[in-house]
């Protein structure tokens, strides 16, 4: 598999091109990928970081045929570059708003504010949102539909599974969204972080399985702790990721209970979570 390279224009399909942020990182993979969109008046979807050497590298992919930017969510390494492509392009800014919590861009402006099943007719072809929220609650996927490509941002990446940080992330939301996946007619998957994925439908069910088996974990590992607290559960259930991933993981650790918590499977004792008998 091909190394990706900050910087360089890669097509992927014969309407679609990538430009990668140098924003290589634990969280980011090889760094968040952009994708221009379309071979006339083109649309660019996650313009990254605030970054001056990847506003010229999506610049000199888009040219001067840049209609809309298209963002999938608000976090900081996929948003927060639209101010100056925008301001260079006067292209219009396409997304759902920002949340109140969390590490988001809560200066993202949309000119037009997406919902589930609106979509972006660019002549050559169609853009079509599919709402995902879990990994953050305005997380928006888009269904490429001339092509069956689904632009799924941070809701599954390549190489890694995603952080689910409350109060903004929410397990239950990301299993549902991954379980909506399921129903859509799509034959290849362009993540937010690394390569194109060629087995959409499988690797969802993969990842819910995943999620599923870290719950049972989670349940299991109050057999040596009854009541617990986030601390104590995070070893035993996270054992097999590496420890200096583990600040990362108590995050997911506590969406975790949070579902189960709403299921009336746990409860939660000042700092401690008690398991149901």
């Amino acid at each position: 598999m091909a190394v990706i390279v900050p910087g360089e224009v890669v097509r992927i399909s014969p309407l679609v091109r990538r430009v990668t942020a140098p924003n290589p990182g634990m969280m980011t993979g090889p760094g968040t990928n952009t994708y221009v969109v379309g071979t006339q008046a083109l649309a660019l979807i996650d313009p990254g970081p605030e970054d001056d050497a990847h506003l010229k590298a999506m610049l000199a992919a888009a040219g001067g045929r840049l209609r809309w930017i298209l963002c999938t969510h608000t976090h900081v390494d996929h948003s927060p570059g639209a101010r100056a492509l925008k301001a260079a392009t006067g292209a219009e800014v396409i997304g759902m708003h920002a949340p109140p919590h969390g590490n988001q861009d809560a200066g993202f402006a949309p000119d037009r504010a997406f919902g589930h099943g609106d979509a972006l007719d660019g002549g050559d072809f169609t853009l079509r949102a599919v709402h995902t929220p879990g990994h953050a609650s305005n997380h928006l996927c888009y269904l490429l539909e001339e092509e069956k490509l689904l632009f799924t941002g941070d809701h599954i990446m390549q190489g890694s599974t995603v952080v689910i940080n409350p109060p903004d992330g929410d397990m239950a939301a990301y299993l549902d969204s991954l379980e909506a996946l399921l129903a859509l007619d799509i034959a290849h998957i362009a993540p937010g972080h690394g390569h194109l994925l060629d087995k959409p439908h499988a690797e969802a069910r993969r990842l819910i399985a995943h999620r599923l088996q870290r719950e049972r974990k989670v349940i299991d590992a109050f057999a040596a702790n009854n009541p617990a607290t986030l601390d104590e559960l995070l070893p035993i259930v996270y054992s097999d990721t590496p420890q200096r991933l583990h600040p990362v993981a108590r995050r997911s650790l506590h969406a975790h209970l949070l579902k189960l918590e709403r299921e009336g499977r746990v409860w939660q004792q000042g700092e401690r979570w008690k398991l149901r008998s």
